[in-house]
């Protein structure tokens, strides 16, 4: 079947499955999915356990799992955690997909989920396939922008060589940089996530695996949303990150 879609992250039921009325059961859940993981039980296990008490539907179950995390990985993450405002002068290492995909969720109206260790998220998936939507050029454009913002003129994009279109969403990001003079290199891998664990530079992502993994990473999704929120822009934002 040929993928149509013209906006990212947006499914028919989100309205209804994310509706105000969910919000405090899908806290709840969260909440206690975090407080087995602090206790050492099995994320599977532990997803299955809270999403069966709480009657969630699967992507409900989907926001609560990538939201949560053990209080032990929020400390090491914030650890290494550094703030956007010490970024001038320094390279930084995207994680393409994950960055770009949140972005535009966020542009298309769909769900973002604030979590535990600070991140925002969506649930979005890529299946093997990228397909450029409406909101692309503007999550680049809104990503080049805060990043001059904060000074950060040294910069990589990581791209997985094996998802279908990441060679045509490299050139984009170099004709864009061309385009508008930003000193952005892209390369496309076939583990980024490796690379960005092994990376000298300062990580853009929220991905769970590389943040427990890397070095150092930055909360740049946070600053683009709070630009956003600055323009008066509506976003679809559930706060599952707990006390």
């Amino acid at each position: 079947m040929v993928d149509r879609r013209r906006h990212r992250g947006q499914d028919p039921e989100d309205a209804k499955l994310f509706a105000a009325s969910q919000v405090s059961k899908l806290q709840k859940a969260a909440g206690d999915y975090c407080l087995l993981l602090t206790k050492g039980y099995p994320p599977v296990g532990s997803l299955k356990l809270v999403g069966d008490h709480f009657s969630l539907r699967a992507r409900q179950r989907l926001a609560v799992m990538r939201t949560g995390c053990s209080d032990g990985q929020i400390v090491q993450r914030k650890e290494k955690q550094i703030s956007v405002a010490e970024l001038s002068g320094r390279g930084v290492a995207i994680d393409g997909y994950n960055l770009l995909i949140t972005i535009e969720t966020a542009l298309s109206g769909g769900f973002l989920f604030k979590c535990a260790d600070g991140c925002f998220r969506d649930l979005a998936g890529l299946h093997g396939t990228y397909r450029q939507v409406e909101e692309t050029v503007g999550a680049i454009e809104l990503t080049a922008e805060v990043l001059a913002g904060f000074g950060v003129v040294d910069v990589v994009w990581l791209f997985d060589r094996p998802v279908s279109n990441s060679g045509k969403l490299k050139t984009l990001i170099y004709e864009m940089a061309e385009r508008n003079g930003w000193q952005w290199n892209a390369e496309l891998h076939f583990n980024p996530d490796k690379e960005l664990a092994e990376s000298e530079r300062i990580v853009v992502s929220s991905d769970s695996d590389v943040l427990d993994k890397c070095k150092g990473w930055t909360n740049l999704t946070e600053a683009i949303i709070a630009k956003l929120e600055d323009r008066d822009i509506q976003l679809r934002i559930i706060d599952l990150a707990g006390s």
